[in-house]
């Protein structure tokens, strides 16, 4: 559920947004190639928990994942083809509420753009994101994973906007 509210404390200009994650998240998985038995590692270890939830992932990490765990993955594309803008297109939709990213720091990817993309939609939007296992060891970790959370997203139109005016 999406609800604007004026928030004086951040900005007295500015308008949030305030969208509802509820306790049944939808969490992307996606790993590059470099990463994708650490991830694996990570989802296995953390499967109980992870079978409470939806699941994405990228089309091979999706497969790897769904193989060797069992658990349910709604497969997109593959990143290079893809399939990190469907699930940026999903966070930006509010689709999405959880994005674990195991990214290769080492290695150059033909779609750095698309990765990039992917995690300025998700930091724009407030998703919690994890890049390392440790990172995302805390996140599942929260007290938070199972409750409803309510995201305070800024209003960027409107400051565009009041921008434009000025």
């Amino acid at each position: 559920m999406i609800e604007t509210a004026f928030h004086p404390k951040r900005n007295p200009r500015m308008d949030v947004i305030r969208l509802k994650s509820p306790p049944k998240k939808q969490i992307a998985l996606i790993a590059h190639d470099g990463m994708k038995q650490d991830l694996l590692a990570w989802v296995s270890y953390n499967k109980g928990t992870l079978s409470r939830h939806v699941l994405y992932a990228t089309a091979s990490t999706g497969s790897l994942i769904s193989a060797a765990t069992g658990l349910t993955i709604i497969s997109l594309r593959s990143g290079p083809l893809g399939g990190d803008l469907q699930i940026g297109a999903r966070i930006v939709e509010g689709g999405i509420d959880f994005l674990i990213f195991f990214w290769d720091p080492l290695q150059p990817q033909p779609h750095d753009p698309d990765v990039k993309a992917l995690l300025r939609v998700a930091v724009l939007h407030n998703i919690p994101t994890a890049s390392n296992r440790a990172t995302a060891d805390f996140l599942i970790s929260s007290t938070l994973m199972d409750q409803e959370y309510v995201r305070i997203i800024p209003d960027y139109l409107e400051r565009i906007h009041r921008e434009q005016e000025e």
